[in-house]
């Protein structure tokens, strides 16, 4: 995504890595699968071998977070396709997760009733950069140190928080309905798992970067569609669940509480804003 382009502008290559394997793991992990390998693609516009190391010092910082190793990879200098001033590059990857029929995790139980636990987000993790940089990069520069918030390019490039250990051990331990990996689209996102009403009114508090990017005139309805509002991963269960839920993700130091409920009324508000 365009977070590389913060990552270029700041000229810091060594959380990117991080961002990568979380987008793929955070994914897989959704359904109950465990990763069991990963590998890289780095495409750029020219061979500058000590910015690929930092590159994949995040994608091995990533890979050991989530217990899973790198089993290959593949860089490819292509001027005519990526261009750009300077270096220019453009990362992706791939996982592959194992889970039996049996344990999969489809959103198929959620029932009215259900809670939902939002594990709280490190920033903005890998999604909405491009209304960000709209929002930020007009009046701010990447350097810029701000109140409250830090160096702003150091707190776009937070890397997305890894969810991997504590649902893996939910999937063993607890009778969980659903998971919700929050990126592209926010909490829409949850209409994925089944088309029921999701009812979001309890966010944690907003961290500061998007408090900063809300502050620049975006309206809440757009914040809620496109920014993790703190939530990046969210768990649906019933209610006899919820504390077990919550002291596994403590136990992994992520902190979690509960953000909402389902409804028989199909569609998701986000305190009271009907967003889907």
């Amino acid at each position: 995504g365009t977070k590389v382009v913060i990552a270029n502008m700041m000229k810091k290559y060594n959380t990117i890595g991080i961002d990568c394997v979380a987008m793929n793991v955070n994914d897989i992990i959704c359904i109950g699968a465990t990763p069991i390998s990963f590998v890289d693609y780095i495409a750029a516009n020219k061979n500058d071998q000590q910015i690929f190391k930092k590159i994949v010092e995040g994608l091995v910082a990533g890979a050991k977070k989530s217990a899973m190793p790198i089993v290959g990879g593949e860089t490819a200098i292509m001027p005519d396709v990526i261009e750009g001033k300077g270096f220019a590059f453009d990362l992706a990857g791939m996982v592959v997760g194992l889970v039996s029929k049996k344990e999969m995790v489809l959103g198929n139980k959620i029932k009215s009733g259900d809670i939902i636990i939002g594990a709280n987000s490190s920033g903005i993790h890998s999604n909405g950069y491009s209304l960000a940089r709209k929002a930020l990069l007009g009046k701010y520069s990447v350097k810029d140190k701000i109140k409250g918030v830090g160096v702003l390019g150091d707190s776009l490039l937070k890397p997305t928080e890894i969810y991997v250990k504590p649902v893996l051990e939910m999937v063993q331990k607890c009778k969980v309905a659903g998971f919700a990996h929050i990126t592209g689209g926010s909490f829409t996102k949850l209409l994925r798992l089944k088309n029921i009403g999701y009812e979001i009114d309890s966010l944690p508090k907003l961290p500061p970067i998007m408090g900063l990017i809300q502050e620049q005139g975006v309206k809440p309805e757009e914040m809620y569609k496109t920014f993790n509002m703190g939530v990046g991963f969210c768990v649906i269960a019933p209610p006899s669940q919820v504390n077990k839920i919550k002291s596994i993700f403590k136990k992994h130091k992520i902190s979690s509480q509960e953000i909402g409920r389902i409804t028989s009324k199909k569609g998701v508000t986000v305190n009271s804003i009907k967003i889907a």
